[in-house]
């Protein structure tokens, strides 16, 4: 199932990263008399992104990076605030979070929403179930205030889990997520969290933008932006992909190379940029292929190569509109201790996503640390470009 978002690992604790504010882009650059080269740079210079659009504000939000393996960020709910940890998931849209009437340990080892305490929170009452691949909850809508980073989101829609069953959100560090697909995803027709920035002017551009950080000596985890991008996080100008389809953020792939030679797809393929995933996932045919292809062996129902090898492993490109994405072994390579020594898993891992929906290639945070994603919902498509560490 594509909304297989949850990986059960053991988290730790980590410390508050302080929340930093921004001048807005679109400020800096009027002030400077550089937002129409910049517009146009950037192949910004449309209607809805001229130099007369008003609009509050952009939100930074910093995001905190486990083990490279999920980001989250916080957001709050009601007046006066209630904080909950969230991961910010383009493969879905809806929000969730748990409810103090849950009862599921999942929900009692988490932060719980009180209704009551929020002096602006509406009952809706629809009942609401969703289903992940390793997990699922079920639950009931209702409407608060939801701020992310300053933006202040009025009388937005999101389900308040009564029931979270099994081990799948037990062991998460997160409490919720908030879904940034299309509208055409959301359970309950509930109106997205983004579509309802944008509807409230709260957004300067209507895109928002995701930077994950692979360096582990970096003090960075990651950063979100709603409302614009930041060009200091990554290298050159963006390169824009259409969306082929509007639900996840899905997108078309040329092919794949491994080494330099064609390897899968010479007529094209179907992919979703999916920052809900850890990994890059395809059709587990593709992605045995894959893992023969890159010398990684199948090892306790992992693969894994050694980690002396990266350096002669191939390269594997993926090339969207007519340009090359590479990712190195040092980058589509998960490395793990183990007694002081070094354990390297891939970064590839099989998902057979059914039709109507798949087949389906998932370019996830493997991918996302190496090239900064702009997701523009003003233009339908897709910004990339390489990542600055």
């Amino acid at each position: 199932d594509v909304l297989e978002k949850v990986f059960v690992v053991c988290f730790c604790l980590f410390s508050k990263v302080p929340l930093r504010r921004h001048k807005s882009l679109r400020k800096t650059l009027r002030e400077r008399g550089q937002l129409s080269e910049f517009l146009k740079a950037h192949k910004l210079d449309m209607i809805q992104y001229t130099e007369d659009c008003s609009a509050s504000k952009d939100a930074n939000e910093p995001l905190l990076n486990y083990l490279d393996m999920e980001y989250f960020g916080q957001i709050s709910i009601g007046a006066p605030p209630q904080n909950f940890t969230v991961i910010f998931d383009t493969g879905s849209s809806n929000l969730w979070v748990p409810s103090v009437y849950c009862s599921s340990k999942a929900c009692t080892e988490h932060s719980r929403f009180h209704p009551s305490v929020s002096s602006t929170y509406n009952e809706v009452g629809t009942s609401f179930s969703i289903q992940y691949g390793t997990g699922s909850l079920t639950g009931i809508i209702g409407s608060d205030q939801v701020t992310v980073e300053g933006l202040t989101v009025a009388n937005q829609q999101f389900a308040e889990s009564v029931s979270e069953p099994g081990s799948t959100f037990l062991d998460a560090e997160f409490d919720g997520i908030l879904g940034l697909a299309y509208p055409s995803l959301a359970v309950d027709g509930v109106t997205p969290v983004f579509d309802s920035m944008m509807a409230q002017n709260l957004v300067e551009m209507p895109l928002f933008s995701v930077y994950m950080s692979r360096n582990p000596d970096s003090s960075v985890g990651g950063e979100l932006i709603f409302g614009g991008f930041d060009p200091s996080r990554f290298s050159g100008t963006l390169n824009w992909v259409p969306v082929t389809k509007q639900g996840y953020w899905q997108i078309q792939l040329d092919n794949i190379l491994v080494g330099g030679m064609v390897a899968f797809f010479a007529e094209g393929c179907q992919a979703i940029v999916d920052t809900g995933t850890s990994l890059l996932t395809g059709p587990p045919k593709d992605i045995k292929q894959m893992q023969n292809l890159i010398g990684a062996t199948p090892v306790d129902g992992e693969y894994a190569m050694e980690c002396n090898n990266l350096n002669v492993m191939p390269d594997v490109t993926f090339t969207i509109n007519g340009m090359p994405y590479t990712l190195s072994p040092q980058t589509y390579t998960l490395m793990e201790y183990s007694d002081g020594m070094p354990f390297c898993t891939s970064g590839f891992q099989g998902l057979d996503i059914q039709p109507p929906a798949g087949p389906l290639w998932i370019l996830g945070d493997v991918f996302i640390g190496q090239f900064y994603s702009v997701f523009d919902r003003g233009n339908n498509r897709v910004g990339l470009a390489p990542a600055v560490s």
